[in-house]
């Protein structure tokens, strides 16, 4: 009989229990952390548990680069602002270079937190140099209320010092007068842009400049001015699209125009340079006014540079007549208010107050206190899926995995017999290993089970028994050779050994390339693909290997019983090799008739 190799081969054939040890131990180190993090099931997906999941692509704004400093900054803000929703569960990672996805869970109100994570929340507070109404509402009130200091219940906007900055978001007084004529707004809107106008004397153009405040808040006019004020005769904020476009690449240092919608009623505002920006608060709230008629308002409160800043700009405002006394309160291009002050406001707080409702105020107040994006996101696709829905593809992923692998043991049975026994036990090595992974992955790194990673875990079924099955044809083939059991098991090795490694490298960078170039839920599969690949490997090294070794030893399996898979009889082998005896000598090796 050929004596085995010595050296690694030798030593694996003489303590094959190390190695079981080694990977029992693996498995409940493995599943005692599981226990012990809590996580003793993998985290599923939006599309096996239910939920909503967004993918956002990120477009570069106003000289923002798309790299990652600001698309990790993005994911940062997206997902406090899920957080600050009440969700927990909530994942917000970034795919490839400019996409971001959300994952949000069942239970959570989809439309709100679609809003948080896809508004770039830029707010800007810009003096008001003129505004009006438009589309089939032009003539109506103003905005804006006129100045009182009183702290009456109208329902007007007013700006103090004690309450802060605060509008309303309804129609003026009685007091308020109608908006100007075509031909008296259009002498405002150059007065106020040429920042040296005086007031007029018309009585019926309430609009008309004094002068501006947006020389006195730090913007100057500019060349210009006449294409911005042919801008805002022809804004119509009744249609989308003028909204959109009136606002595309404006700096916060330019003169501009904008919209607000006030009581269903559409405004365009000519503004100012920003004087203040979202940076410059420090936090934000929203509550429930109870002595007044304000209704759900958001308190803010300003950062020490923003308090000077704010105050700066109220005490320039107070000096000034309606509407140029008036501050717009401008979030992602739209304006949500308008006040107007009477004196500077120094405290460091400001409220926007108007037709809120409590989601609409604690929206907004979120996403203040948490800040702006550095860039903007255009949402690329939403999928949600019920909880029922969700439920019945994890049965069906489940169902598919358990017939593949009854399909898998029954030829293993029917093929190899009792060598089966080795087949299976290894399977399961294997899917227990995979299983404490996949729980384990979930809180480390954020993986979550979905219905393609599902996919390449019955994949994988096909791989592993693969690999098996590379080995058992080599054992046999040494059998056929003509050698017994012990030494065909130990000669088999480093050729299947090669074989599977070569077939395992070739899966695993597959996987790898997918999850590289792709996007979205098919990662899911390339990364499961992967990691049962790697698991693989080291299955049939630790635990396949040396328990071939170990039944080698025992009779039923050494002597080609019929029903071990390793019958000489039923597998061809060749007679026993020959032996040869040197004059006066022992009895040499084995003469092989063939190279194995």
């Amino acid at each position: 009989m050929a004596a085995p190799k010595k050296g690694r081969s030798a030593s694996a054939q003489s303590k094959p229990g190390r190695s079981l040890a080694l990977i029992l131990i693996a498995i409940v180190g493995l599943t005692g952390g599981m226990f012990a993090t809590g996580q003793t099931t993998p985290r599923l997906g939006i599309d096996l548990a239910g939920g909503t999941s967004i993918t956002l692509e990120a477009k570069a704004d106003q000289g923002s680069a798309i790299n990652k400093a600001n698309m990790d900054t993005a994911v940062e803000i997206m997902n406090r602002r899920v957080n600050g929703l009440g969700v927990s569960e909530a994942e917000v990672q970034t795919q490839g270079d400019r996409n971001i996805i959300v994952n949000i869970p069942k239970g959570t109100n989809s439309k709100e937190a679609r809003a948080q994570v896809g508004t770039t929340a830029k707010l800007y507070f810009r003096p008001v140099l003129a505004q009006e109404a438009t589309g089939t509402a032009a003539g109506t009130a103003s905005p804006s209320a006129s100045a009182t200091g009183s702290s009456s219940a109208s329902p007007s906007s007013t700006a103090s010092p004690s309450a802060g900055a605060s509008g309303s978001g309804e129609k003026a007084s009685s007091s308020s007068s109608p908006s100007a004529s075509a031909t008296s707004q259009g002498r405002a809107v150059t007065d106020a842009l040429k920042a040296d106008g005086t007031p007029s004397a018309s009585a019926s153009a309430r609009t008309k400049a004094s002068p501006s405040p947006s020389a006195s808040a730090g913007g100057t006019a500019s060349a210009g001015d006449a294409a911005l004020q042919a801008k805002y005769a022809a804004l119509d904020c009744t249609k989308e699209e003028a909204r959109i476009q009136a606002t595309e690449g404006v700096k916060p240092g330019d003169a501009t125009v904008a919209c607000g919608q006030i009581d269903k009623v559409w405004y365009k505002y000519l503004l100012g340079p920003a004087a203040v920006d979202g940076t410059d608060v420090k936090k934000a709230s929203a509550v429930f006014d109870t002595q007044g008629a304000a209704g759900w308002q958001v308190n803010m409160t300003f950062t020490g540079k923003g308090t000077k800043k704010f105050a700066d700009i109220t005490g320039q405002l107070a000096q000034n007549q309606q509407p140029q006394n008036e501050f717009a309160i401008v979030l992602d291009g739209d304006v949500v208010s308008s006040p107007f002050v009477q004196n500077a406001i120094t405290g460091g707080q400001a409220q926007i107050s108007g037709s809120f409702k409590q989601e609409e105020a604690q929206s907004l107040a979120n996403m203040l206190s948490y800040g702006a994006l550095p860039l903007t996101f255009d949402e690329q696709s939403t999928t949600t899926v019920t909880a029922a829905l969700g439920g019945d593809q994890l049965h069906a992923g489940l169902l598919a995995g358990a017939i593949g692998l009854a399909l898998v043991v029954l030829y293993l049975v029917a093929y190899y017999r009792g060598l089966a026994l080795i087949a299976l036990a290894s399977l399961l090595v294997s899917a227990a290993l995979t299983y404490v992974l996949m729980a384990l992955l979930g809180p480390a790194i954020g993986f979550a089970l979905n219905l393609p990673a599902v996919c390449g875990a019955i994949v994988a079924i096909g791989i592993t028994a693969d690999s098996f099955i590379v080995y058992f044809e080599r054992v046999r083939d040494e059998i056929r050779e003509g050698r017994t059991l012990r030494p065909a098991v130990e000669r088999a090795w480093p050729r299947a050994r090669r074989t599977i490694l070569v077939s395992d490298f070739v899966s695993f960078l597959a996987a790898a390339v997918l999850f590289i170039v792709t996007v979205g839920k098919v990662q899911g599969f390339a990364f499961t693909l992967g990691l049962t690949t790697v698991l693989d490997v080291v299955v049939v090294f630790f635990f396949t290997k040396p328990l071939m070794t170990l039944i080698a030893r025992r009779k039923f399996f050494a002597d080609g019983h019929k029903w071990s898979g390793l019958d000489p009889k039923s597998l061809g082998a060749q007679p026993p090799l020959r032996r040869t005896r040197r004059p006066g000598g022992p009895v040499a090796g084995p003469v092989e008739t063939k190279e194995a």
